[in-house]
């Protein structure tokens, strides 16, 4: 197979070739992740309904595993993106090496004190008595796949920042796709319940983790050499730097949803079923932003080390034209249909009442979400860890935890309804001066 040149193309190439083709891969990945997702409850939801309640009680583990898999992989991945884009000839295979063998080290001990301690740990993430047996039948499996699970996303995401989306979704899309066939192999035809599925899911992560690994050693990426490990204050600095405005997302997501469903207890569970329906569908609306935003930062990264500073800006303004279009089309569509779309998940009429109104509030400000999120994106990739993590905090809890706290006080139902609005709309007003002051910067350092 020919390999394409990575540094010419991200460098070279024209911007309305080069996004798309980092950002496709990326998406078809997301969607397929999703789709194993819900197959995978599919599946454990046939044996019983404590064995569903198990699965989403260690739902949150495996959050954690996701964020600190970010976390590795965004921090060392963006590190070596600029490194490339410099042309430095032994700085991205320490990094690739040492972002690695941290977020594998991570694993192991987790899964060392999660088997220790499997019990209380079951306990603290919610398992009333009927559940726990089954929590910890699937959660002591799962912690055995901390280290590939980890492994994976960090060598996933180093593999993007160097420009070879295509290869990494193949090492996700095999893991995904064998889970599927795994899950009613084990949990039926060998009557392993819900054993089964876990064991499926550390298999099929296992089997991504490995293919991820050989493909680092092919197709014109970074090998990952342990010989190469650093533990230098630079590179855990750059990690650091780099991941943190990762972690503070997801953190931050996850608060935000538990805040949410409190507050919205007190007016009912069509207010918490209704709120719940919108998150679902923005997150997939959000996702193919996201899927370009991670075809932007290849780009980013190459162009920011080499100091083609024009290109790092006219790239974004180009994903984040390509994002506020389809995000537009899709504002006039659900501002029109609200009702429906609700109904899809949902025929309650209160439900559909109160998810359709904070529906149609947030569509008005979803135009500017590309921009807000490419922002803290562009922020993540050229080392400007104070600005990334402050806009990273900003839409899910600069803004939104204290909007949820003070708007359903004074407002009722409605100040509910637009929390997200209104955090969407201080996002964007904090955004932009932080964004346009670091272009002003780059267009200096163009003159």
């Amino acid at each position: 197979m020919k390999h394409r040149n990575n540094y010419e193309f991200l460098t070279q190439a024209p911007i309305r070739k080069v996004i798309p083709t980092m950002a496709v891969p990326t998406i078809i990945s997301m969607m397929v992740t999703s789709f194993y997702n819900l197959a995978d409850t599919y599946f454990v939801s046939q044996i019983n309904t404590q064995s569903t309640a198990a699965v989403g009680v260690v739902f949150t583990v495996m959050s954690i595993f996701q964020a600190f898999g970010f976390f590795f992989g965004h921090g060392s991945g963006n590190y070596i993106s600029r490194a490339l884009g410099a042309k430095e000839k032994d700085t991205p295979a320490i990094m690739a090496a040492t972002g690695f063998g941290y977020g594998v080290g991570l694993g192991v001990l987790i899964t060392i004190a999660g088997l220790l301690l499997l019990t209380p740990l079951s306990r603290s993430l919610g398992s009333t008595p009927t559940i726990l047996p089954y929590t910890e039948q699937y959660l002591s499996c799962i912690l055995i796949g901390a280290p590939f699970i980890i492994g994976s996303y960090t060598l996933n995401l180093q593999m993007r920042f160097q420009g070879n989306a295509a290869y990494s979704m193949y090492g996700i899309m095999s893991g995904a796709v064998l889970n599927i066939a795994l899950d009613p192999l084990l949990i039926f035809t060998f009557g392993l319940g819900i054993r089964g599925a876990a064991i499926a899911t550390v298999i099929s992560q296992a089997v991504s983790f490995f293919i991820l690994l050989w493909l680092t050693a092919h197709c014109d990426n970074q090998r990952i050499d342990l010989r190469r490990f650093s533990f230098s204050k630079v590179y855990i600095k750059a990690i650091l730097a780099g991941g943190t405005p990762s972690l503070t997302r997801q953190g931050l997501g996850s608060i935000a949803s538990l805040v949410m469903n409190l507050v919205a207890s007190r007016f009912g569970d069509a207010a918490i079923a209704g709120l719940t329906i919108v998150i679902r569908v923005s997150f997939i609306i959000n996702a193919a932003v996201i899927g370009l935003g991670h075809g932007y930062q290849p780009l980013c990264g190459f162009c920011y080390g080499a100091k083609l500073y024009k290109r790092v800006i006219d790239g974004f303004w180009f994903t984040v034209k390509c994002g506020s279009i389809f995000l537009v089309v899709f504002t006039v569509f659900g501002l029109i249909f609200a009702e429906e779309v609700v109904m899809q998940f949902r025929s309650d009429p209160d439900v559909v009442e109160i998810g359709s109104a904070a529906l149609r509030w947030q569509l008005l400000t979803m135009p500017f979400i590309p921009f807000i999120m490419l922002s803290n994106m562009m922020m993540q990739t050229i080392n400007r860890p104070v600005a990334a993590n402050l806009l990273a905090a900003s839409r899910r809890g600069l803004f939104y935890l204290p909007a949820l706290i003070i708007l359903p006080y004074f407002f009722g139902i409605f100040g509910l309804e637009i929390c997200q609005f209104v955090s969407d709309a201080l996002s964007l007003a904090l955004t932009i001066p932080i964004t346009f002051y670091e272009f002003r910067r780059m267009k200096r350092e163009i003159k």
